[in-house]
């Protein structure tokens, strides 16, 4: 029997059939999101954080035979041992975050594990690539979670770090559907990372009140939060959000981060925030993930053809003799 053709260089890393490939969120990033993602035919990723999400590296085992991924925040995450967690629950993808893309990579590399790391600027992206890995998600700010003050938005980051990086590339901030994912293709990505859309799907665990918020929003229904430095963190706007963010440094915030399973599991709004992307604006229904999933692949070549009719037919060339 002839095996499938991959769509391109992400898909054939991954072991998927198609390039799209769900958020590391923690506490939401466990064993049953994933396992529908994969299950779909994209890359469920497993978060690491959290003892439930390195309990669900085994669990997820279970739910689909399909590949799944995992996530290394290494802020959080320095401890050699998590390579051979992920080995010895055959993981062979994982993306790297919030870190020196240098602590792990060739220690994943020799448990023949494929490392994508997530950067936000040009001079990240070379600094991964440098280091060894075999991709980059390229995420702009308007993505949710911890950004750089700093940082750019997908629309200007990702079609400069494709123009001078060669590896693949996997475009986050802003996604949600097939009209999102061509644009990111046009702009220089193989792939896609989702991360709001898929917390707003009925595989994710957590609270109807959130997903109902997601649901709510227009596109100005995020904030951007001081962390310390140049750190931020992209939230949905609550009143509790909207209380932290008039305060003049984030010291109340700390305690509102331990309070976040609360917000996400029991739907209490006003116990935490939540970290959410700009692209809520755009998302008007929980959907099954298998369904985000097919709409955004059968429809993407849709968009670009239709982008194409817009065109026009050729034209003369201006400034010819």
């Amino acid at each position: 029997m002839t095996a499938r053709p991959t769509p391109n260089r992400v898909c054939g890393l991954a072991g998927i059939d198609v390039p799209i490939i769900q958020a590391p969120m923690t506490y939401i990033a466990g064993a049953q999101l994933a396992a529908a993602v994969s299950n779909a035919g994209g890359l469920g990723i497993i978060e690491t954080t959290s003892e439930q999400g390195r309990a669900d590296l085994r669990r997820v085992r279970d739910l689909t035979d399909r590949p799944v991924g995992a996530n290394i925040a290494l802020i959080m995450n320095r401890d050699p041992a998590t390579v051979d967690l992920l080995a010895a629950n055959d993981i062979r993808f994982v993306t790297t975050s919030a870190g020196d893309p240098a602590l792990f990579t060739h220690r994943l590399h020799d448990a023949g594990i494929t490392v994508f790391h997530v950067v936000g600027t040009l001079a990240a992206a070379r600094k991964a690539v440098d280091a060894g890995v075999d991709g980059l998600i390229v995420e702009g700010v308007e993505g949710g979670g911890f950004k750089n003050r700093f940082g750019a938005s997908t629309m200007v980051v990702l079609p400069l770090v494709a123009a001078q990086i060669d590896v693949p590339i996997v475009a986050a901030g802003g996604i949600c559907d097939a009209r999102s994912m061509a644009a990111a293709f046009v702009l220089g990505a193989e792939g896609v990372q989702m991360g709001t859309r898929l917390l707003a799907s009925a595989e994710s665990p957590v609270h109807d009140n959130l997903k109902r918020a997601v649901i709510a929003a227009d596109e100005t229904s995020t904030v951007l939060l001081p962390l310390d430095g140049h750190r931020m963190m992209r939230v949905i706007r609550t009143a509790a959000a909207e209380r932290l963010d008039e305060e003049t440094s984030f010291g109340g915030g700390t305690a509102a981060l331990q309070r976040v399973q609360r917000l996400y599991f029991e739907g209490d709004m006003d116990a935490s925030v939540a970290n959410t992307g700009q692209v809520a604006g755009r998302i008007e229904d929980i959907a099954p993930a298998a369904d985000i999933i097919t709409r955004m692949w059968a429809g993407c070549r849709e968009v670009l053809a239709g982008a194409a009719d817009r065109l026009g037919p050729p034209g003369p060339t201006w400034g010819g003799s």
